[in-house]
């Protein structure tokens, strides 16, 4: 057994080199000049102590004719509008928005962004979506539209670098770009027109708007926790197109500061990115077999002479720290020593799903004060 677990895990980490060698989109370094209106819509809530980076890298971009920045205060508590006018100023290209209520049926995130379409210059052909966690190098926007156009792709995810700093943010965060470097068909993604074959990232989005619009927009998307692979999958189903390119030059996340916020973050979502508990189920054993069982069969088996059997095991957690190591080397993530981990981080994983799907099964799930469906 360990030596077919080595054998499949070892396929995984060449599919992982293919798709980031071969098949990830890299938007240019140096973009020409985007001769269109872009409108980059903001939502913010209870953002007051963070959204000064994010606003200030906005207020830096170059390279777009005609840019537009719409700032959503989505009913925050803490001082968020009075943040960002300190940030703003009275620059004309900033403008705040008052969220309404949430109606019956949203969720917020969704909500936030739909009203911030709606108030986006309507001359804008290109809407993107940022979160406040994210700081974009001045050249992004700019990028992201061209990377945008290049693909022929209604929507766009340029996947920021994710940054890491506790312990548990390291062991967890990197296992997102992971993923889908080792689990997607980037390129058949693309491609294929099954809106079950989908990924986006809401950090940062790219969209079309004729394409957003075609596709019934957020409101498409109201009650979906996971509302950025959602509209990815809405712009399947009304014939449009999606990619995913590395964004890790043009943009940095830092998404939780703590292994307290990641925890909340990720319970809150994990039990949407699969289609029953049956189905998570099978996804977390299968990522178990694979990359936390072969090096505990390779050092029992040390222990008891069978060297065989630890050499497979070895290999199987190698392959592993390999995918790993390719991955961030890919987006900018950090190789080492986080990858020599990879084991742990997927039985964190693992936790994490079955927290999620307990908590939710409790109706305990909730999100910057809001109960999640």
């Amino acid at each position: 057994m360990a030596v077919a677990l080595a054998v499949a895990v070892t396929g995984l980490t060449l599919h992982t080199l293919v798709n980031a060698t071969r098949w990830l989109r890299r938007p240019p370094a140096d973009p020409a000049p985007v001769d269109e209106a872009v409108a980059v819509l903001l939502p913010l809530r209870d953002e007051a102590a963070r959204l000064a980076p994010c606003l200030t890298s906005l207020l830096a971009q170059r390279g777009v004719a005609r840019l537009e920045i719409v700032v959503l205060d989505d009913n925050s508590t803490d001082g968020t509008a009075d943040a960002v006018r300190a940030v703003a100023g009275d620059d004309p290209r900033v403008r705040l928005l008052s969220g309404a209520p949430l109606p019956e049926g949203w969720l917020g995130k969704p909500y936030a962004c739909h009203q911030l379409a709606g108030h986006a210059d309507p001359d804008a052909t290109v809407l993107v979506f940022v979160d406040a966690d994210v700081v974009l190098a001045p050249h992004a926007v700019a990028a992201s539209v061209a990377a945008l156009r290049d693909a022929s792709a209604d929507l766009l995810t340029p996947y920021p670098r994710i940054l890491a700093g506790s312990a548990g943010e390291r062991l967890v965060q990197p296992l997102l770009q992971w993923s889908w470097l080792t689990f997607l068909p980037l390129r058949a993604m693309e491609r294929s027109p099954r809106p079950s074959l989908a990924a986006a990232g809401g950090q940062l989005l790219v969209v079309d708007r004729a394409g957003y619009d075609r596709a019934g927009g957020h409101a498409a998307v109201r009650d979906r926790v996971l509302e950025d692979i959602e509209l990815g999958r809405a712009v399947k189903r009304s014939g449009g197109r999606i990619a995913l390119a590395d964004g890790s030059g043009l943009a940095s996340c830092r998404m939780y500061t703590s292994w307290r916020e990641l925890t909340a973050g990720y319970t809150k979502s994990m039990w949407a990115s699969f289609g029953s508990p049956a189905g998570a189920a099978a996804v977390v054993v299968t990522l178990l077999a694979l990359y936390a069982v072969p090096p505990v069969l390779g050092l029992a088996a040390a222990a008891t002479g069978h060297i065989a059997v630890a050499l497979a095991g070895g290999a199987a957690w190698l392959a592993g720290v390999v995918g790993r190591v390719v991955a961030a080397r890919a987006t900018g993530g950090r190789a080492f020593p986080d990858a020599l981990a990879h084991p742990v981080s997927v039985v964190l994983f693992g936790w994490l799903i079955a927290r999620s799907y307990h908590l939710r099964r409790q109706r305990q799930l909730s999100w910057r004060g809001r109960p999640v469906a």
